[in-house]
């Protein structure tokens, strides 16, 4: 069973509708019986960066998620803020992230420094920087819907997935082993996202 991790903090009936699209089960929850037993998880996010950590330990959800991700090497996929979360921390915020992958997060230049509006939102490509089987099925026309002020750069390359240039290029697909992180939002990137989600129903 994919299971969507409930912490109050994600879109997360468009995800379960996405899955729905490609034949795969998924449930929303915050049980800590239900994520005990998944199969696979989800860890979604949109918000600010210290109340989504803030969330996970209310919950009881941190010592959780470490006994299934890294000593069960269950696979996980963070979305958008969730990938953040997968990092040592974020200029957004003061708390440590849950650090399974070594990378940080940091804002997008602003208007007055870059050209840019922020946050980036909208269509943008992709480009593999190591193939895996996340990305089984992308070429150099996939391209995914993103909503974000903050931008992920890894510690070491063999970490990035994925790379997106906006003013400058950063990592927007994040991995290491059974661990995977996406900053776009595959539930809004139709056939694309549709791929997405079922390349990691596969693991």
């Amino acid at each position: 069973m994919i299971t969507i991790v409930n912490y109050g903090l994600g879109n997360l009936g468009s995800i379960v509708n996405m899955f729905k699209r490609v034949g795969v089960e998924s449930q929303i929850t915050s049980e800590l019986l239900d994520i005990q037993q998944a199969t696979k998880l989800i860890l979604p996010g949109v918000g600010h960066f210290d109340a989504a950590m803030k969330k996970i330990d209310e919950l009881g959800l941190r010592s959780l998620l470490e006994q299934k991700v890294i000593l069960e090497k269950t696979p996980i996929l963070g979305i958008c803020l969730g990938m953040q979360l997968l990092t040592n921390g974020s200029e957004e915020g003061d708390l440590p992230g849950l650090g399974w992958i070594d990378a940080h997060a940091s804002r997008f230049p602003s208007p007055k420094e870059a050209n840019l509006k922020v946050p980036h939102m909208g269509w943008n490509l992709t480009q593999v920087s190591n193939p895996c089987p996340l990305t089984e099925g992308f070429n150099e026309e996939t391209q995914f819907y993103f909503v974000h002020s903050y931008r992920v750069h890894v510690k070491n390359e063999k970490h990035s997935m994925l790379k997106t240039t906006y003013g400058i290029s950063y990592d927007s697909g994040i991995q290491s082993e059974n661990i995977y992180g996406v900053q776009f939002h595959p539930e809004k990137s139709h056939r694309y996202g549709m791929q997405l989600l079922r390349n990691f129903a596969k693991l």
